[in-house]
């Protein structure tokens, strides 16, 4: 598998950076942790901007930066499209000519993605002949995001892109992102603090602390584990679900969708039968009998599950975690009482119980 080979070393001020890391080269990639965790610096160590201070970074094999062999490729040679927090727009510009700047830095032989489409995707036809300082927050967010498309980078850093956006405009950008890494093979590393974009975005979550790695895997595997807190204290530890849309109920509000052989039920979803989508059960709308025939009751959605694991709870604390399969991990978050009173065992058959509009997709 091609991926960024990143190992930074390097102290600043009330931070001492200690990063090392693999990031695969497909999909979004997403850094995420709390604010002066250090996502941004390592974005912009990635782009060459500026160079850490000790460092080792490999893109698909191409060294860019390697301290012990005096070896640092800048930006413009490393082929890198960066959305900052910032706009960083050309005042003297209008939009027009700002995307243009970004389709001028690439030779037409590289360039890959048309301007008439990246002008569709954004919304952007109204305001091409606006200058920039006559746009929203919003509007400038999404002349950034389309400059740095039209460089066609074979990768694209994006450091909280979608901040400023409404969630409809958010809506249509998401699909485009994942058409980037799909049709284009473009990999995104993406910097959020927005858990619940990271879990619509992301096929794989680097969750930094202070400085280092906390914890770097699939989305799947980092949001179902209960034992790091940045999560936890968020209520977005749960089971993470690929899954396709089987059919619309619209006379009940729902859709169905399945994923290795099984369904479930969500609020209905503006997509057509057939469309991929990703949905979260969390851990605490999740309930567990021990009874084989699911029990009567408002919850629409019953899965039969083995419990996997039984986890420990600090202190006087009232839950414990329980991990089950449900022909993909699972998570439910119940009381201690409730536990010792079903007598949960490792290896248990249960069944697992949450309503249709706990799931969020």
């Amino acid at each position: 598998m091609r991926q960024l080979t990143a190992r930074f070393r390097c102290d600043y001020p009330g931070v001492r950076f200690d990063i090392e890391c693999a990031l695969p080269l497909e999909g979004t990639t997403a850094l995420c942790g709390v604010s002066g965790s250090g996502k941004t610096t390592l974005l912009r160590w990635i782009a060459g901007l500026p160079p850490a201070a000790s460092g080792f970074l490999s893109f698909a094999g191409d060294v860019w930066q390697d301290d012990a062999r005096k070896i640092f490729v800048p930006i413009e040679r490393r082929r890198v499209g960066v959305v900052f927090q910032e706009p960083l727009l050309f005042p003297h510009l209008n939009v027009e000519d700002n995307l243009a700047y970004g389709m001028k830095r690439t030779p037409p032989s590289h360039r890959r993605i048309a301007f008439e489409q990246v002008i569709e995707m954004l919304g952007l036809a109204p305001f091409l002949q606006r200058r920039t300082q006559r746009l929203s927050g919003g509007e400038q967010r999404r002349v950034s995001i389309g400059r740095a498309l039209l460089t066609s980078p074979q990768l694209l850093l994006m450091d909280e892109p979608l901040a400023f956006l409404d969630q409809e405009r958010k809506r249509e950008i998401f699909p485009f992102i994942g058409w980037l890494n799909r049709e284009l093979g473009i990999p995104v590393v993406y910097v959020s603090h927005d858990l619940n974009e990271v879990l619509q975005l992301a096929r794989h979550v680097v969750l930094m602390k202070r400085g280092s790695i906390a914890a770097a895997g699939p989305v799947q595997d980092i949001f179902a584990r209960p034992d790091l807190p940045e999560l936890a204290e968020s209520n977005v530890v749960g089971a993470v679900l690929d899954t396709r849309i089987a059919e619309h109920e619209p006379q009940f509000g729902l859709t169905r969708v399945e994923f290795f052989g099984r369904s479930l039920f969500i609020p209905q979803q503006d997509l057509p039968v057939g469309a991929s989508l990703r949905i979260q059960i969390p851990a605490c709308d999740v309930s567990v009998t021990t009874d084989l025939q699911p029990a009567s009751g408002s919850a629409l959605n019953v899965l039969e599950a083995t419990v996997v694991e039984i986890g420990q709870t600090p202190g006087n604390g009232h839950a414990v975690d329980v991990t089950l399969d449900a022909g993909r991990p699972l998570l439910a978050r119940i009381t201690r009482k409730s536990c010792q009173r079903l007598n949960l065992n490792v290896g248990q058959k249960v069944h697992a119980h949450f309503k249709a509009v706990a799931l969020h997709s």
